[in-house]
């Protein structure tokens, strides 16, 4: 473990739960000076009282080593407030409904802030039938590549992990799909509206000339022609 509780951290939410040294420490049967010598930086708690520790405050004990508290008002499960996590050693993928106290191989991961797709990172979105076909003109070598797409919805998250040297593309059930997400182990995650990408082919928009600049500006990066 190369991290552990610290007294600042136990004052600081000891503070914020209006408990004081003497309340703390009937709820852990230890004494007040116990807890005075924490805070002080005088001693540590056992790791044994780790778990009490965290109950009291009403957190995780991942919280109250990482110093990292998370509250999450995401009460409603709304998959439109997702959060993915990536782990920069084994390219571990972790998806939450909200912010989460997440660690891999040592590693205490952050959120991935979503950018808008440019244009190195072109996202196509076809309607087939029930289902949406998207496409993302952009490399699979093994050291380049687009790791997964997912598609959310306000109760729904459709997910495809994808890998080097295969195709970047995937096919999503479209029942109230609302924001496609796709990540370049290079360059993050990038997200688009769903129907900003859509290339319609009943509307004619497949042939507008928007859409066929695009298509040739893709080629061009991707050496197409």
């Amino acid at each position: 473990m190369n991290q552990y509780v610290t007294g600042a951290a136990i004052r600081e939410l000891r503070e914020k739960n209006k408990m004081t040294q003497l309340q703390l420490a009937e709820k852990l049967c230890v004494s007040d000076k116990t807890i005075s010598k924490w805070e002080t930086g005088k001693g540590y708690p056992d790791i044994t009282l780790l778990e009490p520790i965290a109950e009291a405050f009403r957190i995780s004990v991942t919280e109250l080593i990482s110093g990292n508290t998370i509250h999450n008002t995401n009460v409603s499960a709304n998959m439109m407030r997702s959060k993915f996590y990536v782990c920069p050693v084994c390219g571990n993928v972790i998806h939450s409904m909200g912010e989460a106290a997440i660690h891999c191989h040592g590693i205490q991961l952050m959120p991935l802030e979503a950018e808008s797709t440019d244009e190195h990172h072109i996202i196509f979105i076809e309607r087939v039938e029930d289902e949406y076909y998207v496409r993302i003109d952009h490399s699979m070598t093994k050291d380049h590549y687009i790791s997964f797409v997912a598609a959310s919805s306000s109760d729904d998250m459709q997910m495809v992990k994808l890998y080097p040297e295969g195709s970047a593309e995937a096919r999503f059930k479209i029942r109230g799909v609302r924001k496609v997400f796709f990540y370049c182990n290079r360059d993050g995650l990038f997200s688009i509206d769903a129907v900003k990408g859509i290339d319609d082919k009943q509307s004619g928009y497949d042939d507008s000339e928007e859409r066929r600049e695009l298509e040739r500006v893709a080629d061009m990066l991707f050496g197409k022609e």
